[in-house]
């Protein structure tokens, strides 16, 4: 049988319906897919061990009435008797692996019901495979699990999983481990790439017998507290050829025997949501916390050996929450080597969880000065609750670049770079920020406004708030019919209108709306109420600044509110923008607002792109919200496309100077540097359209062969 993901999650869906009627919960589905996989597997082996003439058979004496192929000769209720007594008794045989003897241990016959049972074990002989990844069993189970948010069990893409390993990239002879290993898919891509790095070209193990006994015995460590992870942990790696592996049932957070073991690498993905009341914990732990999250990075990094790698994945909280405990958890981080912090994109846990998620790399043995970040857009899958394989995959050039930078500081060296998408920062500035935070951009003015002539402010210093409080609608029963409409600075924006009097803003227009809790804003130039005191409104000291300059620079930061608090006062408000003398905000706003070309209107709009069959393939940003100007062309001999082109790239420069880079697109598609030399100089589009004959008339040419109106 094929071991594709299509068609492995077609078997396993034939299976669960074919047992679904008499076993109900996925969990239990899987572990009888389990039992009988293994006992069709030690089937085939004991078979092997026939034809070969060995007396050291497994179904044997009073054992051989539970080999697959004669359990499949009952039927009826002889068939229900049959089972229940050999998924029940064969943690006894004394002729199997300890730890195929594990997985058998507390197992009862769930299939109860002849026909069903029958029909069940007839599909599996059929399609059976000795390659299966339970993993894989697990993960097509998790978006039908009713308690999957509460034990925060979100099983990982192996993809992100591989390349953690690699990153960390493991040596023969050290120990790793994952202190919440679910299904050990950590655990097995370790084990999987040491075997991939020790093999030669003709597919041998270049190592000696101590080293082969060290990888098979002594590399692998896991423990997690459900049982039932355990048990598909064990399957899983002995089904991956790793036979005596080292995972048992323990709680981490709980369990005071297991503070005394160190490790050379730890890589996990360890639980994020904290149960009710908050974890519970002994009294080994030093930092004073009840967030699961934090427990278990405090736990990791306490038992890395004093040259000892990590690589672990984070939710947004860790890097920037203002508890004491998540400061604490930075500190921890930054003393033990931290030297890289990768920000993987929204959604690349769904269909489990839509939040943003970090990976963060330590080594013990590193000194670096700078931290090098790396934001990954895209990682070879949709971002939708139905992720599917696409094109765009940063992973492999962060791989590059990242491991390069660790080369470096291995050599030595102190590196840095500078770009949108990695930049370092200095450990010693981060230090020196209260907070410890470690979401890179707010190091950087931010890291998507800049101007290399402009000083650069905080927002807090333009920009003066006031509390709703008093303008909060006190009925909720809105009517179009009503004048005054009641908002939200999310993307409703207008909840309703309500009829009331008293309470409404009204002066000072416009504002800034700011939901504090999500950084979501809109720019209200009308009269409004408001639904709650969950935002903040936003004033602009107008011997500054102006609101429409201020709005449009807020709409370029790259904010993450991965924690439910509020941010104006603690975080945002200390963002840095460049801020040009006012006579310059107002020509920005009217070159972004008035851009003078006929035969067409503009309009901003929030957007999320999606693929259009024949029109828009595999859009750069699918399915992430983004913010931009809808063109409509009402005249098309009118309006100049060219022309349009280039002003708004000139408009773009001046707006975002230090991010705007054209070289690799323009200089390439035209093959020279002229009008990408004349946009960053701020020449006029008149001027630059004058001097640019021939590169003109080839971009019409281009635009006739390739574009469409």
């Amino acid at each position: 049988m094929s071991t594709k993901p299509q068609e492995l999650n077609k078997v396993i869906a034939d299976l669960r319906q074919i047992i679904v009627g008499k076993v109900a919960m996925p969990t239990d589905q899987i572990e009888q897919i389990t039992l009988f996989l293994f006992l069709k597997q030690l089937s085939r082996k004991h078979d092997n061990l026939v034809r070969i003439g060995s007396k050291e058979l497994i179904f044997t004496g009073a054992w051989e009435r539970y080999h697959f192929d004669v359990l499949m000769r009952h039927s009826g209720e002889e068939l229900v008797k049959e089972c229940r007594e050999a998924v029940e008794s064969l943690y006894k045989n004394p002729h199997i692996d300890a730890t195929v003897r594990k997985v058998f241990e507390r197992s009862y016959l769930k299939i109860l019901e002849p026909k069903v049972l029958s029909s069940f074990l007839q599909y599996l002989n059929d399609k059976f495979s000795d390659g299966l990844d339970l993993g894989d069993f697990y993960e097509s189970l998790l978006p039908i699990l009713g308690t999957q948010n509460e034990l925060g069990q979100f099983r990982t893409p192996r993809h992100i999983i591989d390349f953690i390993v690699r990153v960390v990239d493991p040596n023969i002879g050290e120990k790793i481990a994952d202190p919440a290993c679910g299904t050990a898919g950590f655990l097995i891509a370790a084990f999987n790439y040491l075997k991939e790095k020790y093999t030669d070209e003709k597919g041998r193990l270049k190592l000696n017998p101590e080293q082969t006994k060290k990888l098979y015995n002594e590399t692998i460590f896991g423990w997690d507290m459900e049982p039932l992870m355990v048990k598909f942990s064990l399957a899983n790696l002995y089904l991956h050829g790793l036979k005596v592996p080292n995972v048992s049932e323990n709680d981490t957070l709980l369990n005071e025997n297991l503070w005394q073991h160190t490790f050379d690498i730890v890589v996990a993905n360890p639980p994020f949501i904290t149960p009710k009341g908050g974890a519970r914990r002994h009294s080994r732990f030093a930092i004073t916390s009840n967030k699961t999250e934090v427990l278990f990075c405090e736990y990791m990094v306490h038992h890395l050996n004093f040259n000892g790698r990590m690589g672990i994945i984070i939710p947004d909280g860790i890097i920037s929450d203002a508890s004491k405990g998540h400061q604490a958890i930075r500190r921890l981080f930054l003393d033990n080597g931290l030297w890289c912090v990768v920000t993987l994109p929204a959604g690349v846990f769904q269909p489990y969880s839509g939040g943003r998620t970090n990976i963060i790399f330590l080594d013990k043995t590193l000194k670096p000065e700078n931290i090098l970040f790396y934001k990954i857009a895209n990682h070879g899958f949709s971002l939708n609750t139905n992720p599917v394989p696409i094109e765009r995959n940063d992973l492999p050039e962060a791989m590059n670049v990242i491991k390069k930078h660790r080369n470096d500081l291995q050599a030595g060296k102190q590196p840095s770079c500078d770009e949108d998408h990695c930049y370092t920062i200095s450990k010693q500035k981060i230090l020196e920020n209260r907070s410890l935070g470690l979401t890179g951009v707010e190091y950087r003015n931010n890291g998507k406004i800049s101007h290399q002539k402009w000083p650069v402010i905080e927002l807090g210093e333009v920009l003066d708030y006031e509390q709703p409080t008093k303008y909060i609608v006190a009925n909720t029963d809105y009517s179009d019919d009503y004048k005054t409409p009641v908002l939200t600075a999310g993307k409703t924006f207008i909840l309703g209108y309500t009829n009331e009097k008293e309470g409404i803003f009204k002066d000072e227009l416009p504002v800034i709306i700011f939901d504090d809790f999500t950084t979501a804003i809109k720019l209200v130039d009308f009269p409004f109420k408001v639904k709650s005191s969950a935002m903040k409104i936003l004033h602009a000291k107008k011997e500054k600044a102006d609101i429409k300059f201020l709005f449009y620079m807020m709409k370029q930061i790259d904010f993450s509110a991965g924690t439910h608090k509020r941010y104006w006062i603690s975080q945002y408000s200390k963002i840095k923008i460049p801020f040009p003398p006012l006579k310059y905000q107002k020509k920005i706003i009217n070159e972004v607002e008035k851009m003078n070309i006929l035969g067409a209107e503009f309009s901003e709009e929030e957007f999320i792109p999606v693929e259009i069959p024949g029109k828009a393939v595999k859009p750069k940003f699918e399915n992430q919200k983004c913010y931009g100007i809808r063109i409509k062309v009402t005249d098309r001999n009118e309006f100049k496309s060219v022309e349009f082109g280039v002003k708004l790239l000139s408009i773009i420069s001046k707006i975002h100077s230090n991010e705007f880079q054209m070289k690799k697109y323009l200089d390439q598609l035209f093959g020279k540097k002229y009008l990408r030399e004349m946009i960053i100089k701020n020449s006029s589009y008149e001027i630059i359209t004058s001097q640019w004959v021939n590169e003109l008339n080839q971009f019409k040419q281009l635009r006739n062969k390739y574009l469409q109106y």
